[in-house]
């Protein structure tokens, strides 16, 4: 500790300057880096490897300017390159995302606030009636993070968010029909697409069938919000951050779509808790 007060104590005014400007910039990296990353498994591992760089440079810097030991100061520049390329390598999802979302053009987007809130009715329309007739769905809404890697996996569409398209993509037999499909804003931009399916560690137990493995597993590494409709039951269930809420309501549905579509205060100028919902039934079945 002496040695640190030591030279915090030879610096001029000009240099304490610095040092503190320095610092500041340091934390705004790392709290947007952090920000970024919020949410994703991405999260854990950067603060690991930054609390080895933190912990590591500051015993380091007590150790050599108290000791004199010019090797292990040597030893530590070539563990911070290994540290560096391991982190390459371990980021290369978060590396790849921020490169796409900084291409990404957001300010040439159209979508009006009336065509979102469209789109936020459509959906809830195409839903409520595919879980009537227990017709098995799962739609991803695109949020912040870009899932274009699993857009390029299915059957690119572009269309307007529409009811009766969602409902003849998932009828049964229809060659689009399986796997899922991805809205960005008012668009459906892709169907049958391939998702990750949830690693068992992260079920805690619970059978679930493959679409709701499917919506935790691209919602424990991305933003995206995703709806399923159970085939067997008709429940809606709602998946985000890599949780799953069952038996979603219709008011609860609209609230988070309404978020989710617009990425703004809620759109729809509508008083959810006065609308009446038809009670589902509950089914003791294990939902598939």
């Amino acid at each position: 500790m002496n040695a640190i007060f030591d030279y915090i104590y030879r610096i001029g005014f000009h240099e304490g300057l610095k040092f503190l400007f320095e610092l500041l910039l340091i934390g705004i990296v790392v709290y947007v880096v952090l920000s970024f990353l919020e949410g994703t498994r991405g999260e854990r591992l950067f603060r690991g490897v930054i609390s080895i760089i933190v912990v590591g440079t500051a015993i380091l810097f007590l150790v050599v300017k108290q000791f004199d030991l010019p090797r292990v100061a040597y030893l530590y520049k070539g563990f911070m390159i290994a540290i560096s390329i391991i982190a390459i390598a371990a980021f290369q999802p978060e590396i790849r995302r921020a490169l796409i979302r900084i291409g990404q053009a957001k300010f040439l987007s159209v979508s009006s606030p009336q065509q979102l809130s469209r789109s936020v009715e459509e959906i809830i329309n195409a839903v409520t009636q595919m879980a009537t007739v227990r017709m098995g769905a799962i739609i991803v809404i695109e949020q912040q993070v870009p899932l274009g890697e699993f857009i390029d996996t299915g059957v690119k569409i572009d269309s307007k968010v529409n009811a009766e398209l969602l409902k003849t993509i998932f009828y049964p037999g229809t060659a689009l029909h399986d796997m899922a499909v991805i809205i960005r804003g008012d668009r459906i931009v892709a169907a049958r697409v391939q998702l990750p399916l949830a690693e068992s560690g992260s079920l805690m137990g619970k059978q679930l069938g493959s679409r709701h493995r499917a919506a935790i597993g691209v919602t424990s590494s991305a933003d995206a919000t995703v709806i399923v409709v159970s085939e067997e039951t008709g429940i809606v269930s709602l998946a985000i951050n890599g949780s799953l809420t069952r038996n979603v309501s219709e008011a609860q549905l609209r609230r988070q779509l309404t978020t989710a579509v617009a990425e703004t205060s809620p759109l729809v100028d509508v008083d959810v808790d006065k609308r009446k919902e038809k009670p589902r039934p509950k089914s003791a079945r294990t939902d598939a």
